[in-house]
Protein backbone atom coordinates (compact mmCIF):
# COMPACT_ATOMS: atom_id res chain seq x y z
CA UNK A 1 0.00 0.00 0.00
CA UNK A 2 1.40 3.40 -1.01
CA UNK A 3 1.98 6.22 1.47
CA UNK A 4 -0.86 8.29 -0.01
CA UNK A 5 -3.29 5.39 0.20
CA UNK A 6 -2.29 4.69 3.82
CA UNK A 7 -2.79 8.38 4.70
CA UNK A 8 -6.19 8.40 3.00
CA UNK A 9 -7.20 5.25 4.88
CA UNK A 10 -6.23 6.82 8.24
CA UNK A 11 -8.23 9.95 7.44
CA UNK A 12 -11.23 7.86 6.43
CA UNK A 13 -11.04 5.90 9.69
CA UNK A 14 -10.86 9.18 11.61
CA UNK A 15 -13.95 10.47 9.79
CA UNK A 16 -12.19 13.45 8.20
CA UNK A 17 -10.21 14.25 5.06
CA UNK A 18 -8.46 17.32 6.45
CA UNK A 19 -4.65 17.38 6.49
CA UNK A 20 -2.73 16.75 9.70
CA UNK A 21 -1.88 20.41 10.30
CA UNK A 22 -5.59 21.20 10.69
CA UNK A 23 -5.92 18.60 13.46
CA UNK A 24 -2.87 19.86 15.33
CA UNK A 25 -3.98 23.49 14.94
CA UNK A 26 -7.38 22.69 16.46
CA UNK A 27 -5.75 20.76 19.30
CA UNK A 28 -3.39 23.68 19.95
CA UNK A 29 -6.26 26.19 20.01
CA UNK A 30 -8.19 24.02 22.48
CA UNK A 31 -5.15 23.58 24.75
CA UNK A 32 -4.45 27.34 24.76
CA UNK A 33 -8.10 28.07 25.56
CA UNK A 34 -8.16 25.48 28.37
CA UNK A 35 -4.94 26.87 29.85
CA UNK A 36 -6.01 30.53 29.73
CA UNK A 37 -9.61 30.15 30.89
CA UNK A 38 -9.52 27.05 33.11
CA UNK A 39 -6.06 26.05 34.34
CA UNK A 40 -4.66 29.55 34.90
CA UNK A 41 -7.65 30.85 36.96
CA UNK A 42 -7.64 27.66 39.02
CA UNK A 43 -3.92 28.01 39.69
CA UNK A 44 -4.48 31.66 40.64
CA UNK A 45 -7.02 30.62 43.28
CA UNK A 46 -4.57 28.30 45.03
CA UNK A 47 -1.71 30.80 44.64
CA UNK A 48 -3.71 33.58 46.29
CA UNK A 49 -4.92 31.23 49.02
CA UNK A 50 -1.31 30.42 49.97
CA UNK A 51 0.07 33.93 49.38
CA UNK A 52 0.59 34.54 53.11
CA UNK A 53 1.67 31.02 53.91
CA UNK A 54 0.07 27.81 55.07
CA UNK A 55 -0.61 29.28 58.52
CA UNK A 56 -2.93 31.99 57.20
CA UNK A 57 -4.56 29.43 54.92
CA UNK A 58 -5.35 27.04 57.77
CA UNK A 59 -6.44 29.90 60.03
CA UNK A 60 -9.00 31.01 57.45
CA UNK A 61 -10.43 27.48 57.24
CA UNK A 62 -10.54 27.07 61.03
CA UNK A 63 -12.53 30.26 61.56
CA UNK A 64 -16.01 29.44 63.03
CA UNK A 65 -17.96 31.07 60.20
CA UNK A 66 -15.94 29.14 57.63
CA UNK A 67 -16.64 25.85 59.44
CA UNK A 68 -20.32 26.73 59.58
CA UNK A 69 -20.34 27.40 55.82
CA UNK A 70 -18.53 24.11 55.13
CA UNK A 71 -20.95 22.12 57.29
CA UNK A 72 -23.98 23.77 55.72
CA UNK A 73 -22.68 23.12 52.19
CA UNK A 74 -22.07 19.44 52.93
CA UNK A 75 -25.43 19.12 54.72
CA UNK A 76 -27.29 20.70 51.80
CA UNK A 77 -25.61 18.38 49.31
CA UNK A 78 -26.23 15.37 51.58
CA UNK A 79 -29.98 16.12 51.56
CA UNK A 80 -30.46 17.39 48.00
CA UNK A 81 -28.50 14.71 46.15
CA UNK A 82 -30.31 11.63 47.58
CA UNK A 83 -33.69 13.27 47.04
CA UNK A 84 -32.78 14.13 43.45
CA UNK A 85 -31.55 10.57 43.05
CA UNK A 86 -35.03 9.27 43.91
CA UNK A 87 -36.85 11.95 41.89
CA UNK A 88 -34.51 11.59 38.93
CA UNK A 89 -34.81 7.81 38.68
CA UNK A 90 -38.61 8.00 39.03
CA UNK A 91 -38.90 10.71 36.36
CA UNK A 92 -36.54 8.93 33.97
CA UNK A 93 -38.34 5.61 34.43
CA UNK A 94 -41.75 7.20 33.82
CA UNK A 95 -40.59 9.07 30.70
CA UNK A 96 -38.51 6.27 29.18
CA UNK A 97 -40.63 3.22 29.97
CA UNK A 98 -44.24 4.45 29.69
CA UNK A 99 -46.47 6.21 27.19
CA UNK A 100 -49.04 8.58 28.71
CA UNK A 101 -50.74 11.90 28.09
CA UNK A 102 -48.62 14.82 29.22
CA UNK A 103 -45.33 12.99 28.71
CA UNK A 104 -43.89 15.85 26.65
CA UNK A 105 -44.99 18.33 29.31
CA UNK A 106 -43.29 16.28 32.04
CA UNK A 107 -40.09 16.22 29.98
CA UNK A 108 -40.29 20.00 29.66
CA UNK A 109 -40.72 20.35 33.42
CA UNK A 110 -37.59 18.25 33.98
CA UNK A 111 -35.64 20.69 31.79
CA UNK A 112 -37.20 23.78 33.42
CA UNK A 113 -34.35 24.46 35.90
CA UNK A 114 -31.92 24.61 32.96
CA UNK A 115 -33.86 27.46 31.36
CA UNK A 116 -34.83 29.43 34.48
CA UNK A 117 -32.26 31.66 36.14
CA UNK A 118 -31.33 30.40 39.62
CA UNK A 119 -32.05 33.88 40.98
CA UNK A 120 -35.59 33.66 39.61
CA UNK A 121 -35.96 30.23 41.25
CA UNK A 122 -34.92 31.74 44.58
CA UNK A 123 -37.43 34.56 44.18
CA UNK A 124 -40.19 32.04 43.49
CA UNK A 125 -39.49 30.34 46.83
CA UNK A 126 -39.51 33.73 48.57
CA UNK A 127 -42.88 34.43 46.93
CA UNK A 128 -44.23 31.12 48.19
CA UNK A 129 -42.70 30.83 51.67
CA UNK A 130 -41.60 34.37 52.56
CA UNK A 131 -43.19 36.43 55.33
CA UNK A 132 -45.56 38.06 52.83
CA UNK A 133 -45.78 35.05 50.51
CA UNK A 134 -48.59 32.67 49.79
CA UNK A 135 -47.89 30.41 52.77
CA UNK A 136 -46.02 32.97 54.86
CA UNK A 137 -48.76 33.80 57.41
CA UNK A 138 -49.49 30.12 58.07
CA UNK A 139 -45.77 29.33 58.46
CA UNK A 140 -45.31 32.21 60.89
CA UNK A 141 -48.35 31.16 62.89
CA UNK A 142 -46.93 27.66 63.27
CA UNK A 143 -43.34 28.86 63.85
CA UNK A 144 -42.03 27.11 60.72
CA UNK A 145 -39.02 28.74 59.04
CA UNK A 146 -38.21 27.98 55.42
CA UNK A 147 -36.89 31.20 53.92
CA UNK A 148 -33.67 32.49 55.54
CA UNK A 149 -33.18 29.01 57.02
CA UNK A 150 -31.76 25.63 56.03
CA UNK A 151 -35.01 24.25 54.50
CA UNK A 152 -35.14 27.12 51.98
CA UNK A 153 -31.51 26.52 50.99
CA UNK A 154 -32.20 22.82 50.50
CA UNK A 155 -35.34 23.50 48.44
CA UNK A 156 -33.53 25.97 46.19
CA UNK A 157 -30.65 23.53 45.71
CA UNK A 158 -33.01 20.67 44.85
CA UNK A 159 -34.67 22.85 42.22
CA UNK A 160 -31.51 23.86 40.38
CA UNK A 161 -29.96 20.37 40.53
CA UNK A 162 -33.04 18.30 39.67
CA UNK A 163 -32.34 17.78 35.91
CA UNK A 164 -28.81 16.36 36.25
CA UNK A 165 -29.70 12.79 37.23
CA UNK A 166 -32.91 12.57 35.21
CA UNK A 167 -31.24 13.94 32.08
CA UNK A 168 -28.43 11.39 32.32
CA UNK A 169 -30.85 8.49 32.67
CA UNK A 170 -33.64 9.35 30.21
CA UNK A 171 -31.68 8.85 26.94
CA UNK A 172 -29.90 5.82 28.43
CA UNK A 173 -33.16 4.11 29.39
CA UNK A 174 -34.76 5.00 26.06
CA UNK A 175 -31.84 3.49 24.17
CA UNK A 176 -31.95 0.27 26.21
CA UNK A 177 -35.67 -0.23 25.71
CA UNK A 178 -37.83 -2.39 27.96
CA UNK A 179 -37.31 -5.88 26.50
CA UNK A 180 -35.21 -7.13 29.41
CA UNK A 181 -37.71 -5.86 31.99
CA UNK A 182 -40.56 -7.51 30.10
CA UNK A 183 -38.65 -10.79 29.95
CA UNK A 184 -38.02 -10.65 33.71
CA UNK A 185 -41.71 -10.04 34.41
CA UNK A 186 -42.70 -12.92 32.13
CA UNK A 187 -40.35 -15.19 34.07
CA UNK A 188 -42.14 -14.27 37.31
CA UNK A 189 -40.04 -11.45 38.75
CA UNK A 190 -41.79 -8.76 40.77
CA UNK A 191 -41.50 -5.07 39.97
CA UNK A 192 -38.85 -4.48 42.65
CA UNK A 193 -36.89 -7.56 41.62
CA UNK A 194 -36.91 -6.34 38.03
CA UNK A 195 -35.68 -2.93 39.09
CA UNK A 196 -32.87 -4.17 41.36
CA UNK A 197 -31.61 -7.01 39.17
CA UNK A 198 -32.30 -5.76 35.63
CA UNK A 199 -32.89 -2.01 35.38
CA UNK A 200 -30.41 -0.79 37.99
CA UNK A 201 -27.37 -2.76 36.69
CA UNK A 202 -28.06 -1.42 33.19
CA UNK A 203 -28.15 2.22 34.30
CA UNK A 204 -25.63 2.18 37.15
CA UNK A 205 -22.84 4.07 35.33
CA UNK A 206 -25.19 6.76 34.05
CA UNK A 207 -26.70 7.00 37.53
CA UNK A 208 -23.30 7.43 39.18
CA UNK A 209 -22.31 10.01 36.59
CA UNK A 210 -25.52 11.99 37.19
CA UNK A 211 -25.05 11.85 40.98
CA UNK A 212 -21.52 13.22 40.62
CA UNK A 213 -22.68 16.16 38.49
CA UNK A 214 -25.62 16.81 40.81
CA UNK A 215 -23.34 16.85 43.85
CA UNK A 216 -20.88 19.25 42.19
CA UNK A 217 -23.66 21.70 41.31
CA UNK A 218 -25.24 21.39 44.77
CA UNK A 219 -22.00 22.37 46.51
CA UNK A 220 -21.27 25.24 44.12
CA UNK A 221 -24.75 26.77 43.76
CA UNK A 222 -24.81 30.51 44.39
CA UNK A 223 -27.72 32.36 42.76
CA UNK A 224 -30.80 30.62 44.16
CA UNK A 225 -29.19 30.02 47.56
CA UNK A 226 -28.14 33.66 47.78
CA UNK A 227 -31.77 34.79 47.47
CA UNK A 228 -33.27 32.44 50.05
CA UNK A 229 -30.42 32.34 52.59
CA UNK A 230 -30.62 35.88 53.97
CA UNK A 231 -26.80 35.90 54.29
CA UNK A 232 -26.93 35.25 58.05
CA UNK A 233 -23.30 34.81 58.96
CA UNK A 234 -22.54 31.54 60.70
CA UNK A 235 -26.05 30.20 60.07
CA UNK A 236 -27.26 30.35 56.45
CA UNK A 237 -24.09 31.03 54.47
CA UNK A 238 -22.84 28.22 52.27
CA UNK A 239 -19.25 28.18 51.04
CA UNK A 240 -19.90 30.25 47.87
CA UNK A 241 -21.77 32.87 49.90
CA UNK A 242 -19.04 32.93 52.55
CA UNK A 243 -16.42 33.53 49.84
CA UNK A 244 -18.41 36.50 48.54
CA UNK A 245 -18.70 38.05 52.01
CA UNK A 246 -14.99 37.64 52.74
CA UNK A 247 -14.01 39.11 49.40
CA UNK A 248 -16.34 42.10 49.84
CA UNK A 249 -14.71 42.70 53.24
CA UNK A 250 -11.25 42.74 51.56
CA UNK A 251 -10.21 39.53 53.32
CA UNK A 252 -8.76 38.19 50.10
CA UNK A 253 -6.56 35.46 51.58
CA UNK A 254 -9.44 34.01 53.61
CA UNK A 255 -11.78 34.28 50.62
CA UNK A 256 -9.36 32.45 48.34
CA UNK A 257 -8.66 29.85 51.04
CA UNK A 258 -12.34 28.89 51.22
CA UNK A 259 -12.59 29.15 47.43
CA UNK A 260 -9.62 26.81 47.07
CA UNK A 261 -11.33 24.25 49.29
CA UNK A 262 -14.42 24.50 47.09
CA UNK A 263 -12.22 24.14 44.00
CA UNK A 264 -10.53 21.13 45.57
CA UNK A 265 -13.91 19.49 46.10
CA UNK A 266 -14.68 20.18 42.43
CA UNK A 267 -11.38 18.61 41.37
CA UNK A 268 -12.10 15.51 43.46
CA UNK A 269 -15.51 15.33 41.78
CA UNK A 270 -13.81 15.61 38.38
CA UNK A 271 -11.41 12.78 39.24
CA UNK A 272 -14.30 10.56 40.34
CA UNK A 273 -16.19 11.46 37.15
CA UNK A 274 -13.17 10.54 34.99
CA UNK A 275 -12.78 7.25 36.87
CA UNK A 276 -16.45 6.42 36.31
CA UNK A 277 -16.14 7.18 32.59
CA UNK A 278 -13.01 5.01 32.37
CA UNK A 279 -14.72 2.14 34.13
CA UNK A 280 -17.75 2.45 31.84
CA UNK A 281 -15.60 2.45 28.68
CA UNK A 282 -13.61 -0.50 30.01
CA UNK A 283 -16.79 -2.44 30.70
CA UNK A 284 -18.16 -1.61 27.25
CA UNK A 285 -14.96 -2.78 25.54
CA UNK A 286 -14.95 -5.98 27.60
CA UNK A 287 -18.56 -6.66 26.64
CA UNK A 288 -17.81 -6.00 22.97
CA UNK A 289 -15.03 -8.62 22.96
CA UNK A 290 -17.02 -11.37 24.68
CA UNK A 291 -17.36 -14.47 22.48
CA UNK A 292 -20.91 -15.23 21.32
CA UNK A 293 -22.80 -17.74 23.37
CA UNK A 294 -23.14 -21.20 21.86
CA UNK A 295 -26.70 -22.41 21.36
CA UNK A 296 -27.67 -25.15 23.75
CA UNK A 297 -28.31 -28.50 22.01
Amino acid sequence: MSTNNARTLRRAQAGTTEPAWVKWTLIGVVLVFVFLFLVLPLAAVFTEALRKGAGAFLEALQEPDAWSAIRLTLLTAAIAVPLNLVFGVAAAWAIAKYEFKGKAFLTTLVDLPFSVSPVVAGLVYVLMFGAHGWFGPWLQANDVKIIFAVPGIVLATIFVTFPFIARELIPLMQAQGSEEEQAALVLGATGWQTFWHVTLPNIKWGLIYGVILCNARAMGEFGAVSVVSGHIRGQTNTMPLHVEILYNEYQSVAAFAVASLLALLALVTLVIKSFVEWQFERQEKAAAHLPPERPTP
